[in-house]
């Protein structure tokens, strides 16, 4: 992809502009059109995967997501040739729109797409089009959504079909039936869950606020927009520090193909006026984002986004994957809707706050704590509060982080040596020989630590505990219910290439992180790490540890208080050792 050269006076971070973002839309516009087929409706792309969906629906993906892109950048010329396919999707190409089927989900990026260029595209369409691709947009009115985010693709359709005076008592049953659903699955500070249950991931950002957001602003209903739009407001205050010092989104949860779909709620905050990051912040973010997946083989030497995540890896595909998914990357060019002007291009980048200082964060809504050192730029999410279990291994893991993702074989780090094994899983508490995690119940979060409760295998309870300091971490495990003389095992960071992994045996485990259960409860306690410094400080000098009984534990900082955990029937309670 051939980009303009870096504007470090403008963009000190990144290099990039906004003449980046043009010029990376239109090298992924570009590079898709040879696909385009029966008559410009259907973008199949090459390759030998097909979705679940078939590869019908595939080519429907293709043209609403890559439409998506054209919609962000304006080009009345790009945008003539998607005129071109609409035409001829209505008049009979495309699959009909039923319930709980892929084409519900297209639907919504053609209808938000042609909100935006309304006056570019449809208003120049004949009228026997605009009758058929309304009439064919329609059907997502009625169609039963998955109980996620699908949710709001009706909200989506109904938001273009009312604007242009189609049924719109259809339009308005569908936009409240969608955004009353997602009132169930608000859990306060800006947080959805993504349907029942705690499924916390990207997309609470690029579905959960994206769509209701620009519904409001589309609508110009700033009641509605205050509502959601303050909801974003704090999303992004937590939202910000997901992101590496490297520019890589955090790796976890499902969809990673999308990539730098993970910028759109940035952008989304600029172009509405509802965000706490200042313009440079936002960009310096969101660019990070973008040149961060260019860099590292998102794109092929044809010029398509791959299916993977750097380049094409089949582990962080589900089965809805088709070739044109990722291109629901689109959604992170949203920010070209904002004009050149704009103090989101013009002023200079702000570092992110991985850059700024070491940061331990609290998440209480997920109850999840976010651990980042700056002198690496590492992200460390420790989860005790998403699980979905469909979608393992990227809910239930203990952590997660920038820079690693989530593998079968895991490198422990060990005393600093490299030690594999194929049949365990990383960041897990293994009992029995069985990695589950299931039943995930938040216990709290604070200041430096998080805590959960999990059913592990063969129905015993584990209460985890996780302190952290600096890039340190104090990782204790309470194992109940579990038959006398159980194997425990427990495991920590898979490392890749620039950070280091480390973990160390504290109480009730052996030099291979192995110990049993005894009569009662047993607690088990590693220290561990995850480090890009070249020369880190020994990790054993970084806290001490000393276990009173079996259910109390007392950890001293080398540079940090001292604070005491104790496991409770109800609970866990840590307090500074002088708090008791």
């Amino acid at each position: 992809m051939q980009l303009p050269p870096d504007d470090r006076a403008l963009s000190p971070r990144t290099g990039y502009t906004r003449a980046h973002w043009e010029a990376a839309a239109d090298a992924l516009l570009a590079a898709v059109e040879p696909y385009a087929t029966q008559g410009g409706a259907l973008y199949h792309l090459p390759g030998d995967r097909t979705s679940w969906s078939g590869r019908l629906s595939d080519g429907l993906e293709g043209y609403a997501r890559t439409l998506l892109a054209a919609a962000f950048r304006r080009d009345e010329t790009v945008l003539q040739r998607y005129a071109e396919g609409l035409a001829a999707g209505a008049d009979g190409v495309w699959p009909r729109i039923e319930d709980r089927s892929q084409p519900l989900v297209e639907a919504a990026s053609i209808a938000l797409a042609l909100r935006l260029t309304r006056a570019l595209l449809w208003d120049r369409l004949d009228d026997g089009v605009r009758q058929r691709a309304a009439g064919w947009l329609a059907d997502a009115l009625t169609a039963e959504a998955w109980p996620c985010n699908w949710e709001l693709f009706p909200v989506t359709v109904g938001g273009f079909l009312q604007e242009i005076g189609y049924e719109p008592e259809a339009s308005r049953k569908a936009i409240e039936r969608g955004l009353g659903r997602i009132e169930e699955w608000y859990v306060g500070d800006g947080w959805y869950t993504d349907g029942d249950g705690r499924k916390f991931d990207h997309y609470n950002g690029w579905a959960m606020h994206l769509y209701p957001v620009l519904h409001a602003w589309l609508a110009g209903d700033t009641g509605l927009l205050d509502h959601y739009g303050g909801r974003l407001s704090r999303y992004l205050a937590d939202y910000a520090r997901l992101f590496g010092g490297d520019g890589a989104p955090m790796h976890q949860g499902r969809s990673l193909t999308y990539r730098f779909a993970a910028t759109a709620p940035l952008w989304l905050g600029a172009l509405t006026g509802h965000t706490p990051l200042p313009p440079g912040q936002t960009r310096r973010l969101a660019s990070g984002a973008l040149r961060y997946f260019l860099e590292r083989g998102a794109v092929d030497s044809r010029g398509l986004l791959t299916l993977g995540w750097h380049g094409p890896d089949s582990a962080v595909l589900q089965g809805y994957s088709g070739p044109a998914s990722p291109y629901w990357a689109s959604k992170g060019f949203l920010g070209l809707l904002l004009p050149g002007d704009h103090p989101v291009w013009t002023e200079a980048e702000e570092p992110g706050p991985a850059e700024r200082s070491d940061a331990i964060t609290a998440l209480a809504a997920p109850n999840w704590l976010l651990q980042s050192t700056s002198s690496d730029g590492v992200v460390r999410l420790h989860n005790h509060g998403s699980e979905d279990v469909r979608y393992d291994p990227y809910y239930t893991r203990l952590a997660y982080s920038t820079a690693t993702q989530p593998v079968p074989s895991y490198d422990n780090g060990v005393s600093g040596n490299s030690v594999s094994d194929n049949s365990v899983s990383d960041n897990s508490v293994i009992v029995g020989g069985d990695p589950g995690r299931t039943g995930i119940e938040p216990l709290g979060v604070g200041e430096g630590w998080v805590a959960s409760r999990h059913t592990a295998g063969g129905g015993a309870r584990v209460t985890d505990v996780v302190l952290a300091q600096g890039a340190a971490e104090v990782r204790a495990h309470l194992v109940e219910g579990a038959e006398p003389g159980t194997p425990v095992r427990v495991t920590g960071w898979a490392a890749r290439d620039g950070v280091r992994a480390e973990l160390l045996p504290l109480v009730g485990l052996s030099e291979a992180l192995a110990g049993v259960t005894g009569d009662g409860g047993t607690l088990f306690v590693a220290l561990a790490r995850l480090t890009g410094e070249p020369d880190p400080v020994p990790l054993e000098e970084t806290v001490s540890v000393r276990a009173d009984g079996e259910r109390e534990l007392t950890v001293r900082w080398s540079d940090g208080p001292e604070v005491r955990v104790r496991w409770e029937d109800s609970g866990v309670s840590v307090v500074p050792s002088d708090g008791r």
